[in-house]
């Protein structure tokens, strides 16, 4: 019994050591321009899936589904999501297009099928490790639900609400960039002042 026990301790250190190597020389890859590894988004979605759960157990949307409120929610995606998650046209922006876990063009690949209170937790919290920010500090739980409501409902929005939607810039990557160049400095020639003559010719 002593052995195995020895043995288990053994292993479980030789994997923290291995894993602590693998981090300090650089094996596990710190760039954002590369699938993460199959362990990592295991990982992630285990724990994502695990938090919500518990965090979203009996949640329900203090606020109706009325046109009131999903307008609003257009006027909030457009201003705080669109730049990562696309306008109706379902387009990536050139920032969206480099994340290193992709940002789902919700427009055409949407969280329907996701309970509002799991929107709603992601929009409040945020994601660990992706671009998803904790909006839960910059928008009041209003804001948040009528999101989360709009969200579920976008694939079948009244048609005032739809029309709003539509509405919203696009921010695909192939739109022209802003000219933002700066101009030269203009700079003013001084004419050359000849150095006057010493002696008697001096005026």
């Amino acid at each position: 019994m002593r052995g195995f026990i020895n043995g288990v301790v053994f292993t479980l250190a030789l994997i923290v050591a291995a894993s602590i190597a693998a981090v300090a020389t650089g094996l596990i890859y710190a760039g954002a321009d590369t699938k993460p590894p199959q362990l990592e988004r295991i990982a992630a979605n285990q724990s994502l899936k695990a938090s919500i759960d518990r965090d979203t157990k009996g949640l329900e949307s203090p606020i109706q589904l009325t046109d009131e409120n999903l307008l609003a929610a257009v006027h909030l995606y457009g201003n705080n999501c669109a730049i990562c998650h696309g306008a109706a046209d379902g387009k990536a922006s050139t920032l969206a297009s480099g994340f290193y876990i992709k940002a789902p063009q919700l427009a055409s690949d949407g969280v329907e099928d996701d309970p509002p209170s799991e929107t709603y937790w992601k929009l409040k919290h945020g994601i660990r490790f992706t671009a998803m920010p904790a909006f839960g500090s910059q928008l009041d739980d209003t804001q948040l639900w009528q999101l989360a409501l709009f969200l579920s409902k976008m694939d079948k929005l009244p048609p005032a609400v739809d029309a709003a939607w539509k509405l919203v810039p696009s921010v695909a990557a192939s739109t022209p960039p802003l000219d933002v160049s700066v101009p030269a400095p203009h700079v003013t020639e001084t004419a050359a002042v000849a150095p006057q003559a010493s002696g008697s010719d001096a005026p």
